[in-house]
């Protein structure tokens, strides 16, 4: 069974992202979108900020400590998918960040609406700040749900779209370590006179996830078109995550968790407050 573990938690992982590419419809998502854009970059940047601060005063591994900064900052287990292969993160990493995700998003469906409503945020503002500060689109959703349940208001829309936005951070994220882990590469096979290869490290998956994005924006595809291959794109990411469990070591992801969830709660307190914060700023609240 371990090739097709293997197969499905590395190749099958990059097609669900390749595919997550035919739900982003770039127009349409920076036109609607184009409001949130000064929250999700200070989020975003927050995230990064807290989690590489973290990773040198506890001294954490830097694969994990990377994906959880790109997960809690962009789309969880969406962006931890796209990220995971370019810096060859293995399974119990992905599997360790990917719970981090998890345990928080979980957290946020259940405590942000309670917590919007004690701030007295407007339908809009709790809109931006669902798509802000909660990691994975699934949860977003969830979350933007109970709120609409509460106050009977059509948020889900809106923190959708802010969700989407924050999702197109994929790419320069992924490239900018893509570009860094050739440098490192390079470095080292000269030091052992070896040739180096741009294509050896270079995340293609992440061009075909473009390619995908463009050609929906491009020929403006319908949903009869991009809702099957959007549907696809979840189910290989729950296939991935299966391999991906099958390769972990449980005993040893509960010895090794509390650094990583210590720094999941900072990076997902921080985005949370920022959001707010930015939103007070501008006067959305």
């Amino acid at each position: 069974m371990r090739p097709g573990i293997a197969f499905t938690s590395k190749k099958i992982l990059q097609y669900a992202v390749i595919l997550l590419g035919f739900g982003m419809n770039l127009t349409d998502i920076l036109a609607k979108g184009r409001q949130s854009l000064p929250i999700i970059i200070s989020t975003i940047s927050t995230s990064l900020i807290v989690s590489f601060l973290l990773y040198k005063l506890l001294h954490m591994d830097a694969k994990v400590s990377t994906l959880i900064g790109v997960g809690s900052s962009i789309c969880g287990g969406s962006a931890i998918a796209a990220t995971a292969p370019v810096i060859e993160a293995d399974d119990e990493e992905i599997a360790q960040s990917i719970s981090v995700i998890f345990l928080f998003n979980v957290i946020a469906a259940l405590v942000f609406p309670a917590l919007g409503s004690m701030l007295h945020l407007s339908n809009e503002g709790f809109g931006l700040f669902a798509g802000t500060a909660v990691n994975d689109t699934s949860s977003v959703t969830a979350t933007a749900s109970a709120w609409d349940g509460i106050h009977g208001s059509n948020t889900l829309n809106a923190a959708t779209i802010v969700k989407l936005t924050r999702t197109l951070a994929i790419i320069p994220i992924t490239l900018a370590l893509a570009i860094y882990r050739a440098g490192k590469k390079e470095e080292a096979l000269e030091e052992h006179g070896a040739k180096f290869s741009l294509k050896q490290v270079f995340p293609m998956f992440v061009l075909f996830f473009i390619l995908a994005s463009v050609v929906t924006t491009v020929f403006s595809l319908p949903a009869a078109v991009t809702d099957p291959l959007k549907t696809l794109s979840k189910f290989f990411i729950v296939m991935a995550m299966a391999a991906i469990g099958l390769n972990t070591h449980i005993v040893k992801l509960v010895k090794t968790g509390g650094k990583p969830i210590f720094m999941g709660f900072c990076c997902w307190v921080a985005i949370a407050a920022v959001s707010l914060v930015i939103q007070s700023f501008i006067g959305i609240l």
